[in-house]
């Protein structure tokens, strides 16, 4: 995730996102006054602390990026996101006015980072419409919380499963988080752990989802969340135990999941305040897998 706005982490022009990055969501579109329509510009805050960044100047970066074989998604949310899509009138508001943004900015999909809650019902109809006007090319993203992954018979998992054809990846964010069960349903893990980490992306793993649809959400150090920090190395620790079955905690799952998607992290900003550990820990070590 890259901050479209002013906080304690550096920040940075799109075009300064390191490259160990692939794929950069851009964060946040925001609610209008029409139920499900978006809207996105830069900030004035984050432009002003850049010392000017406009609209153009962006959107020449997402060029930038794609020019480095780089892809940018439009994230939709974050916690005080109230993008709302309850009713056929917000889906389709959604999907007009995803379809156009992406068409100004050149963005390559839409990142679904709702943490006040969602029908899964009219989110799935938003996100085939805009499917539809974009094509197959489309990135689709999530980034749900731990709690909305708990059971395929949340919203969240089952928007995920519903649009499973459709669906690029699901990056959990397992942090900010109480215990949760994993999917031995057996033990609460405390989050920060590599057992954490493993346990819940396991349920996703054994209720529906493709290992290509599953990635692991972590901050990017001190700062960037408020609980389920860890070092880089336990991300790859979690990494291993989750596509080899090596360098497990005390949990293991079932079997092994080769083609584990990846790793995300909230955030860039965040990671390049603390010395870019997180990408030059992690992205080498995806290289590394199967």
């Amino acid at each position: 995730y890259w901050h479209n706005f002013d906080n304690p982490a550096v920040e940075l022009r799109l075009r300064d996102v390191p490259a160990e990055y692939d794929l950069v969501a851009v964060a946040f579109a925001e609610a209008t006054a029409t139920p499900g329509a978006l809207t996105f510009g830069i900030d004035p805050g984050l432009a002003a602390a850049l010392g000017g960044y406009t609209d153009a100047d962006f959107t020449a970066d997402v060029r930038t990026l794609h020019s480095r074989g780089k892809r940018v998604i439009l994230s939709v949310g974050g916690e005080a996101g109230r993008v709302t899509v309850n009713d056929p009138a917000s889906a389709t508001a959604f999907a007009d006015t995803a379809a156009a943004l992406i068409a100004r900015y050149g963005f390559d999909g839409i990142d679904i980072d709702l943490e006040n809650g969602l029908n899964p019902t009219y989110m799935a109809q938003a996100l085939r419409a805009l499917r539809a006007k974009v094509g197959a090319g489309l990135i689709i993203a999530m980034a749900p919380q731990t709690i909305d992954m708990q059971s395929p018979a949340g919203g969240y998992f089952k928007l995920a499963l519903d649009i499973k054809d459709i669906l690029t990846v699901v990056n959990t964010q397992f942090y900010n988080s109480g215990a949760m069960l994993g999917c031995d349903q057996n033990a609460a893990y405390a989050q920060g752990t590599v057992n954490f980490i493993v346990a819940l992306a396991c349920i996703q793993l054994e209720a529906g989802l493709r290992p290509d649809q599953v990635g692991l959400g972590l901050p990017a150090g001190p700062g960037a969340a408020g609980g389920g920090i860890v070092a880089p190395s336990v991300v790859n620790a979690a990494l291993d135990c989750l596509a080899r079955g090596t360098n497990c905690g005390s949990f293991r799952p079932p079997r092994t999941y080769p083609g584990i998607r990846g790793a995300m992290t909230w955030s860039v900003n965040w990671d390049v305040s603390n010395g870019n550990g997180f990408a030059r820990t992690v992205a080498p070590h995806l290289d590394t897998l199967p």
